[in-house]
């Protein structure tokens, strides 16, 4: 119901919540609101909070809606209702943060009401922040590729994991490409996960070298779909299942059933539409939690890479330079110099 001051109260998980600014414009292509955007999360609320339950999440913050100016917010404000939960995670700086952790939808519909569009999720769990339990597959595609590569490349990614005994959930980014989400055990650290994840996505590259690759540098990637391994260094995070992205069409990064893979169109995704297909399909990616694989092949996979001379990969900026790590500089910039 509304109430005084252009705010309305919403009852979820047994707790008021007051939603400031319910009619602000957040997405230009139907003038969806903010309030519209609430009812969207309380419409998925079972399917998003799987994305999320317990785990870190950073928050991406469009306070004037899709089209606006936007930040990621790592640390929870001071100023918060008591009942909500959080966890301390440390960054590869050393430097640490309370960071949001749901538990229920209200914490979603309470980051919501912030201006966050979207949630994005550590792949840990607070009981145990170092140790992942997701590996975690993004395809993105270079300019001016169509879709349909990423269709395909998604198809062999499933291929490739069941070779390895893994269980893949996809969904769409909501944008330009696509995620898998493989469920593991938590028994490897993230230098290890993404070790997997780079032989992932290696072996990829050699099944489909004119579809798939492993290039970090954008220079080297061509028209092909790039494998983003170190969406899985410790720090990096994926947006999660159900989250809508800050396009003017409120695009949905939506799971899928395998069979949905290969026909899929993204911008049929969208939050007008994907609360009818969660109420009458279910959610595919519903089942994510039961079933964790082990990394022992993958890993048995970059071993045989580093023995056949397959040195390391670049890691992101923001971290130190690592011991088998190539030369951290674009190839472009690395021929210049050698010719000065």
């Amino acid at each position: 119901m509304a109430v005084p001051g252009g705010t309305v109260a919403i009852e979820v998980d047994g707790r008021t919540l007051d939603i400031s600014n319910p009619d602000k414009v957040y997405f230009s292509a139907r003038r969806e609101t903010k309030l519209d955007l609430v009812r969207y999360y309380l419409a998925v609320g079972s399917g998003a909070l799987i994305g999320a339950r317990e785990r870190p999440t950073v928050m991406k913050r469009f306070p004037e809606g899709a089209g606006g100016p936007h930040f990621f917010q790592k640390r929870v404000p001071a100023n918060r209702p008591g009942w909500l939960q959080t966890v301390t995670i440390t960054f590869p700086s050393g430097r640490s943060a309370e960071e949001l952790c749901p538990v229920d939808v209200a914490h979603v519909i309470w980051a919501v009401n912030l201006g966050c569009l979207e949630l994005n999720p550590w792949p840990v769990r607070r009981a145990d922040v170092n140790h992942p339990d997701e590996l975690r597959v993004d395809l993105d595609p270079q300019p001016g590729l169509p879709f349909g590569a990423v269709r395909r490349l998604a198809l062999l990614v499933r291929a490739v994991l069941e070779d390895h005994r893994l269980v893949g959930f996809p969904k769409t980014s909501g944008s330009r490409g696509m995620h898998i989400n493989v469920p593991i055990e938590p028994r490897w650290g993230f230098v290890d996960v993404r070790r997997a994840a780079l032989a992932l996505a290696r072996e990829l590259e050699r099944r489909q070298p004119d579809l798939a690759t492993s290039e970090w540098w954008k220079e080297r990637r061509g028209q092909r779909v790039f494998v983003d391994y170190n969406q899985n260094a410790r720090d990096r995070t994926v947006v999660s299942a159900y989250s809508v992205r800050p396009n003017p069409e409120a695009m949905v990064s939506c799971p899928l059933t395998w069979d949905e893979v290969a026909d899929v169109e993204p911008r049929d995704l969208t939050l007008a539409s994907v609360p009818e297909r969660f109420r009458t399909v279910g959610d595919p990616g519903a089942a994510i939690d039961e079933r964790r694989g082990r990394l022992d092949s993958l890993l048995e996979l970059a071993e045989r890479d580093r023995a056949s001379g397959l040195e390391d990969a670049p890691w992101p900026p923001h971290f130190a330079k690592q011991e088998d790590e190539p030369r951290r500089v674009a190839p472009s910039r690395a021929r210049r110099r050698l010719g000065d």
